[in-house]
């Protein structure tokens, strides 16, 4: 009886949810999470692994080829399911609950607070460019923020989402700024291989290319929001492909007008290339511009991390897949937002920042969470043999070649982090297992 009276809560809760979010909010949620900080610091490594400013740029090209099949495919799938919660949406419908359950499970325990806590951290410390703070300060901050983040999406998601569509406007003034100062005023001859760094070879550029890939992750949590979409059938393909494009464009455009501003053995010894090339263009106004840009661009990124990963938690609260399931699926009934999940993450992030232990948290999950989206790429072959009768206004082009092309990226982001990292590698595996009995236990509550 209890379980019925939960299963009538929940559809209830799922009606509620408003239908606010527009294409053009969508969109700037996919720029706004992709584009965090890395854009203002990923130039030294790929260009010091790839070799040469060609490799470099080739690398981000690559990089980006990999990233839009990926979307491409997962598109498909989004569109065919548009259901809150997105990859665990996906991952439930193609393989199993169980699959799906352990993806929201690391998702929502360690991943999106985590990241929310990292950002948080990264934001407060280019606050000190302008404001000195000590350590407990900017603890403190980092702590504030989270909150009025998590404040305003809580009254509204249609105010989060215009939130999101401001922050990626403002971030993307000062990335345009360089980008067509450095076009227009950079050194050609700097662009040119003759001044290159020392070449590393073929491991040198894939190590290039995994690092593009990393800056372009963060896309696919547009999908978490479908069903807070207007129209997801459609809207949700569009938004994964035009501001995936858009960032694609942005990144590569901002690299060459780097390398056109600076030598590339300058950008390979700088630890804030585009920082460097702004003081180049403008002068020490120009270090002010770019801490400015960078805090709006984590601001942006933060917001949207938090706006689409507590959907996660709701949608497994919904399917009774989370501890205290009717709390936690909950919608408020005067905003018409999860307040209850919202609060659970934003108190779950400010605790990791207390503790500083959000990037061995995140370090942990990321292994993790690549399994599982290369497990999303690959259901595409699934929706498309088991799952026919499902309507598809959308199908990715020249399938399956696009498909495989972005499980193999994929597939080498895997292979490079457990070699790389592969302490991190088997505690994410060992914290994800965890849940098994979790969802054991979840079954039997709820059954």
């Amino acid at each position: 009886m209890e379980a019925r009276k939960l299963d009538d809560h929940v559809e209830d809760s799922k009606k509620t949810l408003k239908k606010e979010i527009g294409l053009s909010e969508a969109i700037t949620v996919v720029i706004g999470v992709v584009i965090g900080s890395g854009i203002f610091f990923k130039a030294s490594s790929v260009f010091k692994n790839a070799g040469t400013p060609m490799l470099g740029i080739l690398a981000w090209v690559i990089g980006g080829v990999i990233t839009m099949a990926s979307a491409l495919t997962v598109a498909e799938i989004a569109a065919a399911i548009p259901k809150t919660g997105g990859v665990f949406a996906y991952l439930k419908e193609l393989y199993s609950e169980r699959w799906a359950f352990l993806f929201g499970w690391v998702q929502a325990l360690v991943y999106v607070p985590g990241v929310a806590a990292a950002l948080s951290i990264v934001f407060v410390t280019q606050a000190t460019y302008f404001i000195p703070m000590t350590e407990v300060q900017q603890k403190m901050l980092a702590i504030f923020m989270l909150f009025f983040i998590t404040g305003v999406n809580i009254i509204s998601t249609k105010l989060g989402s215009k939130v999101q569509l401001f922050a990626t406007i403002g971030k993307l003034i000062p990335i345009f700024v360089i980008i067509v100062f450095g076009l227009i005023k950079g050194q050609v001859n700097s662009f040119s291989a003759a001044q290159p760094a020392v070449s590393t070879g073929i491991a040198g550029f894939g190590a290039a290319i995994l690092g593009t890939l990393w800056a372009y992750d963060g896309w696919v949590g547009v999908g978490n929001m479908a069903g807070e979409l207007k129209n997801p059938k459609k809207d949700l393909p569009r938004s994964i492909i035009v501001g995936l494009a858009v960032t694609i464009g942005v990144y590569i455009l901002i690299n060459i007008a780097i390398v056109k501003i600076m030598p590339v053995s300058e950008v390979i010894n700088s630890s804030k290339p585009a920082s460097d090339a702004a003081v180049i263009l403008f002068g020490k106004s120009g270090a002010g511009l770019v801490a400015a840009g960078i805090m709006i661009s984590i601001f942006g990124a933060l917001n949207g991390y938090l706006m689409t990963g507590v959907r996660v938690p709701f949608a497994m609260a919904s399917d009774n897949l989370f501890p205290f399931a009717k709390f936690f699926g909950m919608v408020n009934e005067k905003f018409g937002t999860p307040i209850n999940v919202f609060v659970f993450e934003v108190v779950l992030a400010a605790l990791y920042v207390l503790s500083g232990s959000f990037d061995t948290l995140t370090n942990l999950a990321v292994f993790v969470m690549w399994i599982f989206f290369v497990m999303t790429v690959a259901g595409i072959f699934i929706l498309r043999s088991k799952h026919k009768h499902l309507e598809r206004p959308y199908k990715v082009p020249l399938y399956p070649i696009v498909p495989i092309i972005g499980i193999v990226g994929g597939i080498y982001i895997l292979i490079s982090t457990l070699i790389t990292d592969t302490t991190y590698a088997i505690y994410g595996l060992a914290v994800t297992l965890i849940g098994l009995p979790v969802y054991m236990l979840i079954k039997k509550v709820y059954k």
